[in-house]
């Protein structure tokens, strides 16, 4: 049997978080029932790769019952200690405040190779987009571009870094090598030349600035519109804390400017409001952080930019139901913005 499978166990479920989470919660006095919604389950022989909610009910002093949402973010091989060790940091250096909401920590399991966590409360950014209220959207956005200000100011040193390998484009999973493999098997090689070339472009600009850089920022480093709740009239949150390390900053902005502008075309059919939306948010980030767009951090941004499509258009090619038209034309548009 797995060794993941008590995870989707009421009772199991149920002694874990009374050992574990309950004396978190001295408000408390009972957990007396859980809900067990997953959210990724994909469980092999041995291996595995889930990430699981449970509504969490508490009952209070006088019997009544709170709902809580805990998530378990858990992986047999890939490391799940760093999102802990990370949302600890955070909100030691006070992140969580003044209208940004973080997931609490609980607590990290050795046995699974998972962090639990207190969830978020809210509609992600995608839902606004897909329902096209702009006014709602406008408001986010201008909202993340503050919210990735602040995180990439917080100060820290090259110690706090807590996921290493995902801190360069050379080095983060599955890298070029696998890619290439598994797209060198699915389409005869019809695309390894391209990528190749692609990617030799990112891995050299990167190490470039790397290699003169004096300061390193903590970023997400998956900062798309799915990671960005609305928590409330004024708030937003900030979740999946799987890729969080030390890197160049323009990674978060490239990355999420990128699939802002990905999913406003997708689901609005609007070039020029994903302009607009884009525009918007490095606006934000600019009058907040006070720096200006010279010449090196637009390349830097363009260089994210351009590999988080490639990383979409990869997705697309390899994906179960993959869909490799929409995979080629954003690998296309790359090679047009490269001009390769």
């Amino acid at each position: 049997m797995n060794k993941i499978l008590p995870l989707f166990e009421e009772q199991f479920v149920l002694e874990l978080f009374r050992r574990e989470i309950l004396p978190q919660y001295p408000s408390f006095s009972a957990i007396s029932r859980v809900e067990i919604k997953p959210y990724k389950k994909l469980i092999w022989e041995t291996t595995y790769h889930v990430v699981i909610g449970y509504r969490v009910y508490f009952r209070d002093a006088r019997g009544l019952e709170i709902k809580l949402p805990i998530v378990c973010s858990a992986h047999s091989s890939e490391p799940r200690a760093n999102v802990f060790a990370a949302l600890k940091s955070l909100w030691n250096l006070g992140l969580g405040k003044e209208g940004i909401d973080l997931p609490r920590p609980l607590f990290y399991s050795e046995e699974f190779n998972g962090t639990f966590y207190r969830g978020l409360s809210g509609e992600n950014l995608l839902y606004y987009i897909k329902k096209q209220q702009t006014a709602e959207i406008e408001k986010i956005v201008a909202a993340t571009a503050v919210l990735f200000a602040r995180l990439h100011s917080l100060t820290v040193g090259r110690e706090a870094n807590f996921n290493p390998i995902n801190s360069r484009i050379k080095t983060v999973v599955p890298g070029i090598n696998t890619i290439l493999t598994e797209m060198s098997g699915r389409y005869n090689n019809k695309y390894t030349a391209d990528l190749k070339k692609i990617y030799d472009y990112f891995i050299k600009n990167e190490e470039s600035f790397f290699s003169s850089a004096t300061r390193l920022a903590l970023i997400h480093g998956d900062a798309h519109p799915e990671n960005i709740i609305k928590t409330g009239a004024a708030r937003i949150g900030l979740i999946d804390f799987t890729d969080f390390c030390l890197g160049d900053f323009a990674r978060d902005l490239g990355s999420f400017i990128q699939q802002l502008e990905y999913k406003i075309i997708r689901n609005m059919n609007d070039p020029d409001y994903a302009a607009k939306v884009k525009n918007l948010f490095l606006h934000e980030y600019l009058m907040a952080t006070g720096l200006k767009l010279d010449a090196d951090l637009q390349v830097r941004i363009d260089l994210y930019y351009n590999w988080t499509a490639i990383r979409t258009a990869i997705f697309w090619f390899l994906k179960f139901g993959h869909n490799e038209a929409r995979a080629e034309a954003l690998l296309n548009q790359v090679k047009k913005n490269l001009d390769f």
